[in-house]
């Protein structure tokens, strides 16, 4: 089957400026037609009655864990790509931090070796900043980014080294790729477990406070404006964060930066009395960080929400919590989470499109995040007021770990589509292989 004929579904397409009730047909892979008349379906068509649903492009993820190489047991290549079309996200890139750190260009190889064969969606690797992850001695960018790598970072550990983070931004220059980064001071947050603040006091746990990612922040952009480099910083948790990245925007210094729906939507009194499901890097932060957040993601600060996916095993979290492993998986709830803030009036329909789906491609230069005619047909369909209840028993990742398990949450993917082919519909992947 080559064409498919969208019809009667409202189409949200920020970087074209569409909002509205249109067909769309999309022909060999690719968007050919978005029309506010009814199209006629060519022979041998499929027709998609999308009466009540958003077409909108489809979701991009800047921020995901898939394990692979070396703790497949926690996800692999082919579980994080179901997981991925099942919250409705046609690419994703994954962070170098596995067991065999992406550092070379054989591990860049394997992860998309892997993702051909799922079949399922496009994975974008990102190569390490360094060497083994260690902060040392610079990878070989050239020969990651020649391989596939669309980013630099070593997420999971910061960059402490400056003249590291330095040679970096300038090297990543001759490339213009961005160097994405964790951004945290180890000398303040060394022994943290949550955030500090009156809920780490009652539950007597030692803290991590805001400045420990602050003054990284602080750091990297006097090294932007001197580099003249690319920065995205990831998973941006404070409102002092947030300040400095609207000021070095203004400034116009190349920096872009995400924040994931878990920051935007709990504070640090969801670790209740010590649940490790709320355990993550950076912490969950006070109230008044996620209105900052909100305000940044509404007024243009913020270009991406992205998930940070990190899987763990049950044996990870059912520890104390200091000793729990940081992290949770989010593809699969990140739609839900992200419209309970249209719903609540905080986003626009079309602001929360934009900030899973254009924003990030044209943060990382990738492919897709719209539906202009020759675009690739990755179209996710969003029944907007479907309500449904998060289990965690069901995800399509072979981890369980969310501190979403139970919540019931309003909006969901009913189909995804990836290059013209249906992968995902009605709750059930449809796979190729």
């Amino acid at each position: 089957m080559t064409s498919v004929l969208f019809q009667r579904a409202r189409v949200i397409d920020p970087r074209n400026g569409v909002d509205g009730v249109r067909d769309v047909l999309v022909t060999d892979g690719r968007v050919a037609q978005v029309s506010e008349a009814a199209l006629p379906a060519p022979q041998d068509a499929r027709v998609v009655d999308a009466t009540g649903r958003w077409l909108v492009p489809g979701f991009i993820d800047l921020h995901v864990h898939l394990r692979e190489p070396g703790e497949e047991g926690k996800e692999t290549v082919l579980t994080g790509c179901r997981s991925a079309v099942a919250g409705g996200f046609t690419g994703v890139v994954a962070m170098p931090n596995t067991k065999v750190v992406n550092d070379s260009a054989l591990v860049t190889e394997l992860v998309l070796s892997r993702a051909r064969a799922a079949a399922l969606c496009h994975v974008y690797p990102a190569g390490a900043i360094s060497k083994g992850l260690k902060g040392e001695e610079l990878s070989e960018a050239g020969e990651l980014i020649a391989a596939g790598c669309v980013a630099l970072t070593d997420d999971g550990r910061p960059v402490m080294n400056a003249g590291l983070m330095r040679r970096v931004l300038q090297y990543a220059t001759q490339f213009d790729v961005p160097v994405m980064v964790h951004e945290e001071d180890l000398t303040l947050s060394a022994g943290g477990a949550m955030h500090e603040g009156a809920t780490s006091t009652r539950l007597g746990l030692r803290g991590i406070p805001s400045s420990a990612e602050v003054a990284m922040v602080a750091r990297d952009l006097v090294l932007l404006e001197e580099t003249k480099g690319r920065l995205h910083v990831a998973h941006v948790s404070c409102e002092g964060s947030v300040r400095l990245i609207r000021e070095a925007k203004k400034r116009g210094l190349r920096v872009t930066c995400e924040v994931a729906p878990h920051h935007f939507t709990l504070d640090d009194r969801a670790v209740g009395d010590y649940d490790t499901h709320a355990k993550m890097a950076p912490p969950l932060r006070s109230d008044v960080d996620v209105k900052a957040l909100r305000e940044a993601l509404v007024d243009g600060t913020v270009d991406a929400i992205a998930t940070d996916h990190a899987p763990h095993g049950v044996s990870d979290k059912l520890v104390e919590f200091e000793k729990g492993i940081n992290g949770i998986v989010g593809l699969e709830t990140a739609l839900g989470l992200t419209l309970a803030l249209v719903h609540e009036g905080v986003l626009t329909p079309r602001r929360a499109v934009e900030l899973l789906s254009d924003g990030p491609a044209r943060v990382f230069s990738l492919p897709g995040g719209h539906l202009a005619p020759g675009a690739p047909a990755d179209i996710t369909l969003v029944s907007p007021l479907e309500e449904w209840t998060v289990d965690a028993h069901r995800f399509y990742s072979r981890s369980r770990n969310t501190p979403f398990h139970g919540r019931t949450l309003k909006g969901r993917v009913t189909q995804t589509w990836v290059g013209g082919r249906c992968v995902f519909e009605d709750g059930q992947l449809k796979e190729s292989r």
